[in-house]
């Protein structure tokens, strides 16, 4: 279909700027019209499309796209390119900066994200189009951005092309393995299949149901995740393809699932019901698992017709743009919504990796949803502790919490909620926030609280990603250098002990310019507000702070046995469970990881690099030979300490 076919349905003046936008675009033709049609099958509006087409022209500012398209379109260009012009660097920074820009443009205009999903879909399906270097790190930003954000949002088919187009660039060999395990078992499951179909329809048409029933393969990069999850090859998944239910009425839905589980057995623990409870995206069906005549395990979802167009095309499946005027605003989206809770300010004086990590973990991962025991459903980012959810219900709620209960059984505030327990805050006037809690809490919503509180009533110094410590009784009121040099924040549970002035367990950081490891002559400076930043004593940058005289503080390693810290390199076989099984190797001779990070190559293989604190320096060797003993490790190398 050409594009003039495509946009057919449009005014007749939609069609003209349409028209002229195209031309426009050809310094980069394919890849903005791949991206247009993208856009055409989510219903996208005239504007998006124009905006769409032109975004990728460089030579054309804001103010010529106004003068020839319009305000609106000119913003929503200027939307997608302050997206595009910071570039992915595969580090916190540039990933942190990216989904900053992202969610204020989300905020004011919906639009501007699905036009940057079209592109991202579009120069995965034309790898051509991005030189051979960058290909990869495309991949990598379309798996820990774009896909999930696609999800978030509700628009499945998006969300599973490209994680599956992603996958084929970053493990060519895995993708290439599942396509033709899927391909050699699609004969034989197709008839099998067919078979479970005409049983469904013959018991619905008994019931005096209308229904429709098809069946799916599942998408390569789900099957990849559960390959990794389960430890499993592919020849021994079984479970690649569903049954999919469509009915007319919510009712119907449950009729027709008691109607499969009389047909077959459920398995226990394998049933979901996103129709009481759907998800954040708005995404609601039934999925239940059931074994077959076969002795085969088989997944079945149903949902009506309108859950399945939701299902598939999510918040895109509310625009009408080219049959009415309305628009779909940012609050009625629930991501956006959660976004209205989200102290962006806060977010962006916080650490680049920090934000990243809030950001991902809330709004871009998986949710869990707890009950209250009046039976307030509660939406909480995977991993939440009672703490959180204390705080979500209210500020006071959670300043004052003493413990918690779980379906009528007290539970540690540290652990991890489940996905639909009926949760319970004892409360106490007596009860306060603790430093730990800072530890124990995973919303930005509760840090965020935590920390206001203990600066307001407990006279300590807050740092984001560093547990408060007590004040050192020294004067801070010297005005504060206007270009303090860079520093380096350790995270709470690895913040190394020091002694300053005979008073222990200050909070410190370590200045990034010098780099100061155990056992380094070192000097503190006392910061205004951020604790006291430790340098060595021979650092260049010292002679560049103005004050430094008269805020410096004599301070020493505490221990040095008990604050060494090594790096290492490891090269193995791509492996589920290796990263377990290198923390356990660590913590069997009293170590701890501070960092670790496991890639994989495209090869089947994975590199990684990890750190970790020792008590006794003879302990090394004995982790080394540890790990050395992992079946998948092939090779592990000892790396400086200083070394990025």
């Amino acid at each position: 279909m050409t594009f003039h076919e495509q946009i057919a349905l449009y005014s007749a003046k939609e069609q003209t700027k349409l028209i002229s936008a195209l031309k426009w675009a050809e310094k980069d033709l394919p890849r903005a019209f791949e991206t247009a049609n993208i856009l055409i099958e989510l219903n996208a509006d005239a504007e998006t499309l124009i905006a769409a087409l032109l975004f990728s022209r460089e030579s054309c500012s804001p103010a010529v796209i106004e003068e020839h398209f319009g305000k609106t379109i000119a913003g929503l260009v200027e939307g997608v390119v302050r997206i595009a012009e910071v570039s992915f660097k595969d580090n916190a920074h540039g990933e942190a900066e990216k989904i900053r820009n992202m969610l204020l443009a989300m905020a004011q205009d919906i639009r501007v994200i699905l036009i940057k999903l079209a592109d991202a879909l579009a120069l995965l399906r034309l790898p051509d189009r991005i030189p051979k270097e960058k290909r990869r790190l495309s991949a990598r930003e379309c798996l820990d951005i774009y896909a999930p954000l696609a999800d978030r949002l509700g628009i499945a088919w998006i969300k599973a092309e490209l994680e599956d187009l992603s996958l084929k660039q970053l493990n060519r060999k895995v993708y290439q393995q599942i396509k033709e395990i899927v391909a050699r078992k699609r004969d034989a499951r197709n008839e099998f299949l067919a078979q479970i179909q005409e049983k469904i329809r013959r018991e619905a048409a008994d019931l005096g149901i209308d229904i429709e029933v098809s069946s799916r393969a599942k998408h390569f990069y789900s099957i990849y995740q559960k390959m990794r999850k389960r430890n499993k090859t592919t020849g021994e998944l079984f479970d690649l393809f569903g049954i999919r239910i469509f009915c007319g009425g919510l009712e119907t839905c449950y009729t027709l699932l008691g109607m499969a589980h009389r047909l077959w057995k459920p398995l226990s623990g394998r049933f979901k019901d996103y129709i009481a409870m759907p998800k954040a995206n708005g995404y609601q069906s039934l999925h239940t698992t059931v074994m077959t005549d076969s002795g085969e395990p088989l997944e079945i979802q149903i949902r009506t017709r309108e859950m399945h167009h939701i299902a598939e095309y999510g918040v895109a499946s509310h625009w009408l743009y080219k049959h009415s005027e309305e628009r779909v605003r940012p609050v009625d989206i629930a991501i956006v919504n959660r976004l209205r809770t989200w102290n962006l300010q806060e977010a962006e004086g916080s650490g680049s990796a920090s934000f990243l990590e809030d950001i991902q973990r809330e709004l871009l991962k998986d949710s869990i949803y707890v009950f209250t025991p009046l039976g307030k459903v509660v939406e909480l980012p995977a991993g939440s502790t009672p703490i959180d959810f204390a705080y979500s219900i209210h500020s006071e709620i959670g300043d004052h919490c003493m413990a918690a209960k779980a379906n009528g059984s007290i539970i540690p505030l540290s652990e991890a909620l489940q996905n639909t327990q009926v949760v319970e805050i004892i409360i106490s006037s007596a009860a306060r926030p603790h430093i730990n809690w800072l530890r124990i809490a995973k919303t930005a919503k509760a840090r965020n609280r935590i920390r206001s509180w203990l600066q307001r009533y407990d006279s300590v110094i807050i740092e984001k990603n560093v547990i408060a410590k007590k004040k050192p009784a020294q004067d801070l009121r010297t005005k504060e250098p206007e270009h303090p040099p860079v520093q380096q924040v350790l995270p709470p549970s690895e913040t190394l002990q020091v002694t300053v002035e005979d008073q222990q367990n200050l909070m410190i950081r370590f200045a990034l310019c010098c780099r100061p490891v155990t056992g380094d002559p070192i000097v503190g400076y006392i910061s205004r507000g951020r604790g006291i930043i430790v340098h060595r004593r021979n650092c260049g940058n010292l002679k560049n702070i103005p004050d430094f005289d008269a805020r410096k503080i004599h301070i020493e390693w505490a221990d040095a046995a008990s604050a060494l810290i090594t790096r290492f390199k490891i090269e193995a076989r791509a492996a589920g469970n290796l990263f377990s099984e290198i923390e356990r190797a660590v913590r069997n001779y009293r170590g701890h990881l501070v960092e670790g990070r496991l890639d994989e190559t495209s090869n089947s293989r994975m590199t990684g690099f990890f750190t970790m604190q020792l008590e006794r320096s003879e302990d090394v060797k004995k982790i080394i030979k540890n790990i050395r003993r992992i079946p998948a490790v092939l090779s592990i190398q000892s790396l400086p300490v200083s070394q990025d």
